[in-house]
């Protein structure tokens, strides 16, 4: 048995062998059929590399030499900017000559003379009589308006330096006139306070509403403890005041202005970015065998797509015209040096201009860093809804009447202000004056409003001094302490809007297209019809807003005032990228996407599209339609474009991940023009050549001060 079981052991161990090595054996065998297989696979890849990168070379080739051609055709489109700069230097001028043909009485803004004149004329005039002066402020507002236009249009070189200045200065001057005479108005309403009492309290309220301003006051009569607070009938504005106050010879006044003259200047006005893309030099250069030279126009564009030189934090308004002025004399400098050393060299001179503006910003910024948390950064916040002048006055010496006469004792100092606190009882607290606001229905708040007091001295917003906000979102009304008397804005947040979520630019007609842009909290709708732009909604929750604004036919400028405003502010600034977890992109690319948008926006659609994010600095990614009808746009390709080169990709907006593989026989263009007209419709390409220079324009500013394809 033993010898058996032994021998049964040696077979065994004989078989394992055998199939141990049969195991190897085919492992091996498998091994050199995968390093085969792999071998054969590396082989076909690069292969197919050598074809694709062939076929790359073919194109870039192929490319390159219709570049020439292709700019050549690019640039007569472009001219049609070239005849909306000087149409709008035309106008300018007519609307001159218009105004000096009118006579009707109001001073040309443009003339220093007449501005002079009608404010002399003005402050001599003793007429207080708060219904004329509130009609007489709605001749100065307008004249402010014309003015602000002005800085706003104009180019910097057909504006000096000392034009700017002049403007300024004259915009502070007519604000401080205006708030002093409805300082005017007031007393001369409260020396014939007795004649309005009453006939609850026996003390007197006035509520006087215009267009642009509205006064609430109130005269303490009585002086009787009981009647301490009091809410004004027609506007819901009310106040609470402290025991001294209640039973002091008092009035009370709540000015809302619907304007804002009281931030500084820079803030005041929100022009759009001025634009020199293209100049005469450009246009004889273009078609020498210059193919580099756009960059160095777009380089303008790049000083200041993101930049109103005048934007910056000065306490006073003086100072921004002449730095205005400094920012756009270097460019035009900047510009004779590029041309010299563009000669030189082709592409190594571009780099550096190129770079985002936004690099010179930051070094500017970080000495206006704030350090006191009781400030309000007014790159961040913006005044929302006006400014409320909350003031406590000195009631002057009633007018008595004695049989047929009016007597009145009149005194030197004017308006007077009621010392409160009280500057005698330096240690002792005194109670807060209680204030309620009902907020206007004609301004969008989104986030409960931060409530700044003005600092005179620090020519500042601060928020020290207010206490005990409660925010009824549903009533519209904001109640809150004051320490002393304040003049009070209510402020948002600038970026609530950013970034946007989705955008969409659709042609409606010839020369009429609409753009919509949707944010977290608001879908803005803009029609844009020959030179002109029209808010024709803004829904929020499903509901429509601020119609007061909607459905009239405006300017670009126009369009950006009113509705930052109101609330919606959908217009980029020159820091909002430290606000706002943006998309960096190449300037380059991003200023000639719109450009090259704005030339063929009259018979394609054009809309965000995820991949957008994905695509890198240097490039932008958006959806494109061909479009002749006015209906919902259906067939959507995806387009990438550097600002030099421009391609149809294979994927679409619901492929897994992000490529930049070419469409099945596609090509490579120098522009995004030529590359939709590879597929396009004579119809579209002829609707192209036909659009009118003006809508070219206004599409191009809308999507420059939109900045959707940054901003989404």
């Amino acid at each position: 048995a033993n010898i058996k079981s032994g021998g049964k052991k040696k077979v065994s161990k004989a078989e394992q062998l055998r199939l141990q090595k049969e195991e190897e054996e085919r492992r091996r065998k498998e091994e050199e059929e995968a390093r085969l297989q792999a071998q054969k696979e590396e082989a076909a890849r690069l292969e197919k590399e050598r074809i694709e990168q062939e076929q790359m070379e073919k194109l870039k080739a192929k490319d390159q030499e219709r570049r020439e051609a292709e700019l050549a055709e690019l640039h007569s489109l472009e001219q049609k900017f070239l005849s909306a700069q000087q149409w709008k230097t035309d106008y300018r001028a007519h609307a001159k000559w218009e105004h000096y043909l009118s006579c009707d009485g109001s001073p040309d803004p443009t003339v220093l003379q007449e501005i002079n004149t009608f404010m002399s004329l003005w402050r001599e005039d003793q007429n207080e009589d708060i219904q004329l002066v509130m009609e007489k402020g709605e001749q100065v507002l307008n004249l402010i308006e014309k003015m602000q236009f002005i800085l706003s249009d104009t180019p910097p070189n057909e504006i000096t330096e000392k034009e700017t200045v002049q403007y300024q200065e004259s915009i502070l001057e007519l604000q401080n006139l205006l708030h002093q005479k409805y300082n005017g108005a007031t007393e001369h309403l409260l020396k014939t306070a007795n004649m309005y009492e009453d006939s609850d309290t026996g003390n007197m309220q006035a509520v006087t509403k215009g267009k642009n301003v509205t006064f609430c006051i109130w005269a303490n009569l009585k002086k009787k403890v009981r009647f301490k607070n009091h809410v004004f009938y027609d506007t819901q504005h009310g106040f609470d005041l402290p025991k001294s106050l209640a039973v002091s010879s008092v009035a009370v006044r709540i000015l809302h202005t619907h304007y804002d003259h009281v931030s500084p200047l820079w803030l005041q006005r929100q022009s759009v970015p001025q634009l020199e893309v293209l100049d005469s030099k450009d246009v004889t250069q273009h078609s020498k065998d210059n193919v580099e030279e756009p960059e160095e126009e777009e380089k303008k564009a790049r000083e200041e797509p993101n930049m109103p030189a005048e934007e910056e934090t000065y306490s006073d308004g003086r100072k921004s015209a002449i730095s205005l002025k400094e920012k756009s004399n270097s460019v035009a400098h900047i510009n004779e040096t590029e041309e010299e050393t563009e000669k030189k060299s082709e592409i190594l001179d571009i780099t550096p201009q190129v770079q985002d503006p936004l690099v010179q910003e930051e070094t500017n910024e970080k000495e206006e860093a704030i350090t006191d948390e009781n400030i309000v950064n007014l790159q961040q916040f913006v005044p929302v809804g006006g400014v409320y002048h909350i003031d406590v006055l000195q009631l002057p010496p009633q007018v008595k009447q004695l049989k047929d006469w009016s007597m009145v004792e009149l005194l030197d100092g004017g308006l007077e202000a009621y010392p409160y606190p009280p500057e005698e009882a330096e240690d002792a607290t005194h109670p807060p004056i209680q204030i309620t606001l009902r907020l206007s229905d004609n301004v969008m708040y989104f986030e409960d409003p931060v409530i700044a007091r003005w600092d005179p001295a620090g020519q500042q917003w601060r928020t020290d001094g207010i206490s005990n906000i409660t925010y009824k979102t549903q009533e519209k009304s904001i109640t809150f302490g004051m320490a002393a008397f304040y003049t009070i804005a209510l402020l948002q947040d600038a970026h609530l809007n950013m970034p946007y979520q989705a955008w969409q630019l659709r042609p409606t007609g010839m020369d009429e297209a609409l753009l919509v842009v949707t944010t977290v909290f608001a879908t803005i709708q803009i029609q844009i019809k020959g030179n002109q732009c029209m808010l024709s909604s803004v829904v929020v929750e499903e509901k429509d807003v601020l119609s007061h604004i909607t459905g009239k036919w405006i300017s670009p400028i126009d369009l950006r005032t009113v509705l930052k405003k109101a609330g919606v502010n959908i217009f980029p600034g020159e820091y909002s990228h430290k606000y706002v977890s943006v998309n960096k992109k190449a300037p380059l690319a991003e200023v000639r996407a719109y450009q090259q948008m704005a030339l063929i926006a009259s018979a394609f659609a054009f809309a965000w599209s995820k991949w957008n994010l994905e695509a890198g600095q240097e490039q932008v990614v958006f959806k494109v339609s061909e479009h002749l009808k006015a209906d919902s746009v259906k067939d959507w390709s995806l387009y990438m474009f550097d600002g030099q080169k421009a391609q149809k990709l294979k994927i679409t907006e619901t492929s897994e991940a992000f490529s930049e593989e070419l469409e099945e026989d596609s090509e490579f263009h120098s522009t995004l023009y030529h590359m939709l007209k590879d597929t396009a419709s004579k119809e579209a390409i002829d609707k192209v050549e036909r659009a009118s220079f003006l809508f070219v324009d206004v599409v191009y500013q809308l999507l420059l001060a939109t900045r959707v394809l940054t901003y989404s």
